[in-house]
């Protein structure tokens, strides 16, 4: 339902009892609400429906309208959960911002939420630059697989959105469900480490492989002063797209 008459006079009114630079922020967000879009879900996603792909979508528009970044962690974070709140999904992030378990509760299951926004970000593989943090205990390639392995039960789904932006003046995100089944067969991943590295202590890889050889995607054990983990090259098709956002952001141009 619209605004009634009587609000949009209130709305005018507001309007001029702001300051000049207040509403030039706000028209700049009204403008961008115009933008050329395209916004497309997966017809079979459970997670993004018709409404949470509008809601979700509006609030990356209104986002650009006064930025040239990427959506944030904790900003998607917030975003997520008042979209899908919005649109009658119950969802509610955890109480702690340094849980190290799930990110947020939807339909009561819990989920980790990560985002990718590299200016040399690829489109069919994914990075995750930090996955979790590895502490100081014994650095052994496989305690630290298995740190991950019990890290993963805090958690039953995995969400990535992904940022892109080659063009100045379009923008374009999607979200990517990364299967949480396929992550757990890094239980059999080969290990490396690398001896040549002058990083203390010396960081390694866990390749996980299909039968053909290929590989799927790798953990690498970054020794460097955070100790954390990344995933590395993870394919795309393995995973699932559940929706995307195009957008023309007048902000960049």
């Amino acid at each position: 339902m619209g605004l009634s008459n009587k609000d949009k006079q209130e709305l005018f009114e507001a309007l001029g009892r702001l300051t000049p630079a207040q509403q030039q922020w706000v028209k700049a967000v009204i403008l961008a609400f115009g933008m050329p879009r395209v916004f497309w879900r997966a017809p079979d996603s459970d997670i993004v429906t018709r409404a949470v792909l509008e809601n979700l979508g509006d609030r990356l528009l209104s986002h650009h309208a006064n930025s040239r970044q990427s959506l944030s962690k904790d900003r998607f974070e917030f975003a997520l959960e008042s979209a899908l709140n919005a649109s009658d999904i119950p969802a509610q992030l955890v109480k702690s911002r340094t849980n190290r378990g799930h990110d947020i509760t939807i339909r009561s299951a819990p989920v980790s939420l990560k985002t990718e926004a590299a200016k040399n970000i690829k489109e069919n593989t994914i990075h995750v630059s930090k996955w979790m943090e590895l502490g100081k205990g014994e650095w052994v390639l496989s305690r630290l697989r298995d740190i991950f392995l019990e890290h993963m039960r805090g958690y039953e789904r995995i969400f990535t959105l992904r940022f892109f932006s080659s063009d100045p003046s379009k923008i374009k995100y999607e979200l990517v469900e990364i299967p949480k089944g396929l992550l757990l067969e890094a239980k059999n991943c080969v290990l490396e480490v690398r001896k040549n590295s002058e990083q203390k202590p010396k960081p390694g890889y866990g390749y996980v492989r299909d039968a053909a050889g290929s590989l799927k995607f790798s953990l690498y054990f970054d020794g460097g002063s955070e100790r954390k983990l990344q995933i590395k090259h993870l394919r795309k098709d393995l995973c699932k797209v559940h929706a995307t956002w195009s957008f023309g952001s007048a902000a960049l141009k």
